[in-house]
């Protein structure tokens, strides 16, 4: 695998719809809310930048609703369910970006805060892998940022779901790496 070379000026740790009302309906949330601690630990302890990214509606009228073969989730949201995992640690210094969509970037202010810091490389994490990462991951490749997925920080509704985008979407537009395998790229590297 080929190591990394990352400047975390230039890097930016986003993380996807890892709120309380998301992470509870995954098996695998408190494990990819437990990677994504050390990573927000890392990007904190070298200056770099963290975007918490959430999905939340106002008053319900700004959600997309298109016809299609599948409903859409109904009912309301319980209480508390657009706030963030409190394992993270969101700060005041933290970038936080509410999305009324899939995708991160669409209608957000993420590329003009991630531009105006230099920034051309994204770590990107979160649920769920298919829609929210995945959609913006496709964003980001657009707009021609480099990426870095953390394969094990991330899980949608099915394996299968989350394998697919792993093996087929994200090899061609940016690399994959396990927390561990990020966190000891950078250990060894130490110029990052």
């Amino acid at each position: 695998m080929e190591a990394l070379q990352l400047e975390f000026a230039k890097t930016a740790l986003v993380i996807i719809d890892l709120q309380k009302g998301i992470v509870g309906m995954s098996p695998k949330g408190p494990e990819i809310v437990g990677h994504a601690a050390k990573l927000v630990e890392l990007f904190r302890a070298r200056n770099g930048f963290v975007s918490f990214v959430k999905v939340d509606f106002l008053d319900g009228k700004d959600a997309l609703k298109p016809a299609t073969d599948q409903e859409a989730r109904a009912g309301g949201y319980p209480e508390g369910w657009a706030e963030f995992a409190p394992e993270l640690g969101v700060g005041t210094r933290d970038h936080v970006v509410t999305k009324r969509n899939w995708g991160a970037f669409f209608g957000t202010d993420l590329d003009l805060q991630l531009r105006r810091r230099g920034i051309d490389t994204i770590v990107l994490l979160g649920i769920s892998t298919n829609i929210g990462v995945e959609t913006t991951a496709r964003e980001a490749f657009q707009l021609g940022y480099d990426q870095i997925f953390i394969t094990d920080a991330m899980a949608a509704m099915s394996q299968e779901e989350h394998d697919a985008t792993c093996k087929f979407i994200f090899p061609r537009i940016g690399k994959l790496r396990t927390t561990a395998a990020f966190l000891d790229g950078i250990e060894q590297n130490q110029s990052l």
